[in-house]
């Protein structure tokens, strides 16, 4: 009796488990954010800020800087010397309103191409808010620009946009074999000291894996189809981590388009806790506004940073988005997300210590995540926008760390980072294969390419904290004693 019992209770977890999961995955399908068919007619019909009384024919980059979105202006971009105006295409735009927005004023030719696997087919629905060319005289692109141009093209007959369906399979699998497992481990052998940190190590395998996943889906880089890309994405971003694959679209696109750049890469939007590097630390201190002891911020940043993320900033940060953009299937999936653990675990190792396994794994994974994230950005420089072209500003902001087996799988393969931030679309697992090429580049144009083993990528973390500490503490304290002798 007592093991038909324990085989009924485990009949229908596994029932719950899949029902959840397939009635999610339906509800996925109606709610894809998406560019609809009726925003594509809208486009075409031209739906936009411009009047055809204000068309001409060629234009300046002292109009164009002008319609930056800065104090109520418009927003204007540039792409391969047509101008267009995004004003309020900027409220649909797929990836985001800041993202598009955040190149206000510029030339945004080479993001447009990078983030768009078809760029061609983009542009056919761009005709009505094209509002003019720019003038030959004062256009005309870098010779690094067109070297770029030619390297994808060189990528894209190598077949490095094409991934491998065998690799994500098995990426899926194992993580899926994680989260069973897990399971299966409480469910067999009870709750006891050993089989907590064997289920949380494979837990947080599970999470953090899937994380690398959803980042793959979330760039469009494993399906032809964007729905398909996005379908997953949605799938692993809240059946598998209980989040909103449209809040880290809003985030992470914001962060590829302008990497490091102060007021809008949101990623070193930082200063409750932390000031990072050289400029930041300068106008924090003197702002006034400090609010922590900085230079002792490389002191406490283990303990704040990479232990915290997840569980607390995150969690605010994900459920201040859908509250505040009205994100109400979001909420229902982060919902079921957090029913269908506790509905798993709850009648097999109680309430409590189930929810001692969850926020165990989130710690640990907030730790993993936090640590190789950082280690390839926030030891580069941090500055204000200079309009950088894309292979300076993201050689700028980024570093790789050295190749291994055990390195691609423990980074999700961003270990080349560098690569991913030039070509985000290119499926991981091809990213080494384009690291000579984009080295090749750099070097010819005298652009640094860093490389580190992943302990000096870590403990160059710690060396970019106390360095930026060291400079708000002189600024500030010096900022305070020119005030006093005033």
């Amino acid at each position: 009796m007592i093991l038909y019992s324990k085989w009924v209770t485990l009949a229908l977890a596994l029932v719950l488990l899949s029902s959840i999961t397939l009635t999610r995955l339906v509800l996925v399908i109606g709610f894809i954010p998406l560019v609809s068919s009726k925003d594509k007619l809208k486009m075409g019909k031209g739906e936009n800020s411009t009047t055809n009384s204000r068309i001409r024919k060629e234009l300046t980059w002292e109009e164009v800087r002008k319609n930056n979105g800065v104090k109520g202006s418009d927003k204007w971009i540039v792409i391969n010397g047509e101008v267009y105006d995004v004003t309020k295409w900027s409220k649909k735009h797929p990836g985001g309103s800041k993202v598009i927005s955040h190149y206000a004023g510029q030339d945004a030719t080479e993001p447009f191409e990078a983030f768009h696997a078809k760029p061609d087919f983009v542009g056919k629905f761009m005709k009505a808010i094209h509002i003019g060319q720019m003038s030959p005289d004062e256009y005309q692109q870098k010779e690094i620009v067109q070297d770029l141009r030619v390297l994808k093209e060189t990528a894209v007959k190598m077949g490095l946009f094409k991934p491998s369906y065998f690799f994500y399979f098995c990426i899926i699998g194992h993580i899926l074999a994680m989260e069973v497992a897990a399971f299966f481990i409480q469910y067999y052998y009870g709750f006891s000291l050993k089989t907590f940190v064997l289920s949380v190590a494979l837990m947080t395998i599970a999470q953090v894996q899937g994380g690398w996943a959803q980042h793959d889906f979330g760039h469009l880089s494993v399906f032809k189809s964007s729905r398909l890309n996005h379908l997953l994405h949605f799938f692993t971003m809240s059946v598998m981590k209980g989040a909103s694959s449209k809040w880290w679209n809003h985030l992470h696109y914001q962060h590829h388009a302008k990497p490091n750049i102060i007021g809008k890469d949101p990623d070193v939007r930082q200063e409750a806790l932390f000031v990072l590097g050289e400029t930041m630390p300068v106008k924090v201190a003197k702002s006034g506004t400090s609010t922590m002891p900085y230079n002792h911020q490389a002191k406490y940043f283990p303990f704040l940073g990479p232990p915290l993320l997840f569980p607390v900033y995150f969690q605010f940060m994900l459920f201040r988005y859908i509250w505040t953009r009205r994100e109400w299937t979001d909420l229902f999936c982060v919902t079921v997300f957090y029913a269908r653990f506790a509905l798993t675990y709850g009648p097999t190792v109680g309430i409590l210590r189930a929810f001692m396994l969850y926020e165990t794994t989130r710690i640990l994974e907030s730790i993993w995540f936090t640590w190789v994230a950082q280690s390839n950005h926030l030891p580069m420089d941090i500055e204000e926008d200079t309009e950088k072209p894309w292979v300076e500003l993201q050689l700028a902001a980024t570093c790789n760390i050295e190749k291994s087996a055990f390195n691609d799988w423990f980074t999700g393969h961003l270990n080349f980072q560098i690569e991913h931030h030039i070509f985000p679309t290119m499926p991981r697992h091809h990213l080494h294969r384009i690291a000579p090429y984009v080295k090749s580049l750099c070097e010819k144009h005298g652009i640094k390419y860093t490389v580190k083993t992943m302990s000096d990528g870590f403990l160059d973390i710690l060396k970019s904290l106390h360095k930026s500490g060291d400079i708000w503490f002189e600024a500030y304290y010096g900022h305070l004693t020119e005030e006093q002798d005033n």
